[in-house]
């Protein structure tokens, strides 16, 4: 029977599903349902160290439907900002998690100010809990932009590479740096941030998006006292994109590990994550779409397409398609190549000799 628990920088996951950072991970209460439920890890909801500057808006989801299919949601859009709720409470939930669930992996999201003495102060203090790893926030697209945090740290790989170093200055567990997908390259930040000394990379955070617009009011959406901003798009359209990024980051950074997130809400999602070089997968917009519960079916499901291909362990599938990709060049190349040798196969003797052998000699003559 497949064994669907891997090792991570030194912390042992019961299954690579991950809840994201976000509205699953909000408190501690719905951290231990969560355990109880069967995820093998999850990243709060991200803190920083003074919560009274955050402030949510209400609406802030939109939701993008299959044109003649109202129930089906293909694409998600949210303008929430990291938590709102005291540093001390997210302290004492935090230890009693891990008091409560010592073998389950807890990680903490964390996001600060441009100062290290900031980091410094949240990575320390939080450890003292006891959990298991930290995701440094480097990538929330739309919150806190005034405050250079998030997103504004993470398209800058000079910020992206200090940042990490202060937190591994004195982190005493491993170190995730959560990537935006808002830039070019995403092989130029996460290489940033392992040169910085982080141990890992998480991808993708959401993509800044417009999720539509009402037609009936002509306001955007969604609709804050008539007004919106643009917001952070997620749910399974957008996992395509977070595929390449998965891909890219894994092929540029070979002796890091990836956390792939980006549209997950099957086991098959899953695996095409892990095959892209993901050690383990976050889920976020799925579990809020499908309720924590997801977990059974993604585990049921995971086992039996390892069964019936005769995987043994998740860490067999981590990476096995990032060889089979080139550049487009190379691929012409390919083909050419391929051409050559199916030519060369149609001259063999028995496509060459049909019973005319003098003709059929003839045709083997250069002159």
């Amino acid at each position: 029977m497949a064994d669907l628990a891997i090792e991570v920088n030194g912390m042992r996951f019961k299954n690579p599903f991950l809840l994201a950072s976000g509205p699953p991970g909000t408190n501690g209460k719905v951290i231990k349902r969560s355990f109880s439920l069967g995820w093998g890890g999850i990243v709060c909801k991200t803190i920083s160290l003074d919560n009274s500057k955050v402030v949510n808006a209400a609406p802030r989801y939109g939701k993008l439907h299959a044109h003649g299919h109202a129930d089906e949601v293909i694409g998600f859009q949210n303008i929430e900002l990291i938590s709102d709720r005291p540093f001390e409470t997210w302290l004492d939930e935090l230890a009693d998690c891990k008091r409560e669930y010592p073998d389950h992996m807890l990680i903490a999201s964390v996001m600060e100010e441009y100062r290290r003495e900031a980091w410094h102060e949240i990575i320390e203090r939080t450890q003292a809990t006891g959990i298991d790893g930290f995701e440094l926030n480097l990538s929330c697209p739309h919150g806190l932009p005034e405050r250079k945090m998030g997103a504004a740290m993470g398209q800058d790989p000079k910020i992206v590479e200090e940042v990490c170093g202060w937190a591994k200055e004195v982190a005493k567990v491993p170190v995730w740096a959560k990537m935006t997908p808002n830039i070019t390259d995403p092989a130029v930040p996460a290489a940033a941030a392992i040169r910085g000394g982080a141990d890992g990379i998480s991808a993708i955070n959401t993509i800044l998006c417009i999720i539509g617009v009402n037609l009936d009011t002509m306001r955007p959406m969604p609709t804050v006292e008539g007004y919106s901003e643009p917001g952070g798009y997620s749910g399974q359209a957008v996992r395509p994109i977070a595929l390449r990024h998965v891909m890219q980051i894994a092929r540029a950074c070979p002796n890091a590990t990836v956390s792939g997130m980006g549209g997950i809400e099957s086991a098959e999602d899953a695996v095409q994550f892990l095959l892209l070089g993901a050690s383990t997968v976050q889920v976020c917009t799925g579990a809020m779409l499908h309720g924590y519960e997801m977990i059974e079916g993604l585990c049921n499901d995971l086992s039996t397409f390892m069964d019936r291909r005769g995987i043994k362990s998740v860490r067999e599938m981590v990476g096995k398609s990032l060889p089979y990709f080139d550049t487009h060049a190379g691929l012409v190349a390919r083909q050419a190549d391929a051409k050559r040798e199916h030519a060369g196969r149609t001259n063999r003797d028995a496509q060459t000799w049909q019973g005319d052998i003098a003709r059929e000699t003839k045709t083997l003559f250069t002159d």
